[in-house]
């Protein structure tokens, strides 16, 4: 019987899960075996696994899971450097060139196990299945539309936190627009997609104009000076080879409008950053890498940033992920089949 182990997150401030009750007992009906640990922080309570008929294990126990497990959980595992010996449903960060990808990958080589990286969980069309894309979007445009708002006061973004939902984030972020007594002008790259999408809903729910900017408009491969026309730039785009860099560093240095950037894709490690700018990713205590002074430049790259609407989020990417969860009894073909095959491709020569 194929079996699905849910873990809980070790990572601070991740909320999320990948699986909602309604899910594991589908998964259930279908004869999948479903077993979920216990989680500190889980924004959906456990009762609800419970009650669909989950096995429940205790919070962090999934490396003494049977071998024939898959684990699924999102964020990544604790950097300790053990082997991997089983199957892993997560997001890994491995493949685009980012150095502690390395690091995971030789984990899995020397364990013996295979990663089924979520962000590359793609139907017979090469589309992701599932994403939590509008979200990132969403919260990442309310978070440097905070940035931008604490610069208008001198200051530099304040910590973030976990919303009980959209509307509470909508309320709080409006009070602090609403105290600079107007608005800035914002472009966001990357339109069409779910990200895009996300972005500007968020600017459009604040009353901030929105230039919307997608594959048409960046073909040129640059450079984009009207990018530092607008106050902000929120960067949805999926870095790739061939990506063009949007913000080079000389523009750190020349006149521009703009002062506060949202790398929602967040690569600051990869080769193909098309925001170098910035060498890190930003955290939930300091949302905002100031980058420049004169005029002031603040990058926000969290992470993260679904998991400021855990439950929306969670809700949204486990209704998306559920039907390649359902072919979980043939790991050969389809989506997972695909997935080995992307793994395999990348743990060559490691």
């Amino acid at each position: 019987m194929t079996h699905l182990w849910v873990r809980a997150e070790q990572r601070p401030n991740e909320e999320r899960v990948g699986l909602t009750p309604e899910g594991a007992a589908a998964l259930i009906a279908a004869g999948i075996r479903v077993t979920v640990e216990e989680s500190s922080v889980r924004a959906i309570p456990l009762q609800g696994y419970t009650d669909a008929g989950c096995e429940i294990a205790a919070e962090n126990s999934w490396p003494e899971a049977p071998l024939d497990a898959v684990i699924f959980g999102l964020k990544e595992l604790p950097e300790d450097g053990t082997p991997l010996p089983q199957r892993h449903i997560m997001f890994g960060h491995a493949y685009k060139g980012q150095h502690s990808g390395r690091a995971l990958l030789e984990r899995f080589k020397a364990g013996g196990g295979t990663l089924y990286d979520l962000e590359y969980l793609v139907d017979e069309n090469d589309r992701r299945v599932a994403a939590f894309g509008y979200w990132a979007g969403y919260a990442g445009a309310a978070v440097t539309l905070k940035t931008w708002a604490a610069q208008q006061r001198g200051q530099e973004c304040p910590p973030v936190g976990v919303y009980p939902n959209k509307d509470a984030l909508n309320a709080e972020l409006l009070t602090e627009l609403g105290a600079t007594g107007t608005r800035p002008r914002a472009i966001v790259i990357g339109a069409l997609g779910r990200v895009g999408t996300g972005a500007a809903d968020m600017c459009e729910a604040m009353g901030v104009s929105v230039t919307k900017w997608d594959m048409a408009e960046t073909a040129s491969g640059g450079p984009f000076p009207e990018i530092l026309d607008h106050d902000l730039f929120l960067n949805c785009i999926f870095a790739r080879p061939g990506t063009p860099v949007f913000v080079p560093r000389e523009a750190l240095n020349a006149p521009r409008n703009l002062t506060a950037i949202g790398d929602v894709a967040c690569d600051p490690d990869s080769d193909y950053n098309p925001v170098p700018v910035y060498d890190r990713a930003t955290t939930w205590d300091a949302p905002a890498l100031r980058v420049a002074n004169d005029p002031v430049m603040d990058v926000m790259a969290i992470d993260n940033l679904p998991s400021m609407l855990p439950v929306e989020s969670s809700e949204d990417y486990a209704a998306q992920l559920l039907p390649s969860l359902l072919t979980l009894t043939d790991l050969n073909s389809g989506v997972w089949g695909r997935a080995e095959t992307t793994y395999k491709t990348h743990i060559e020569g490691i």
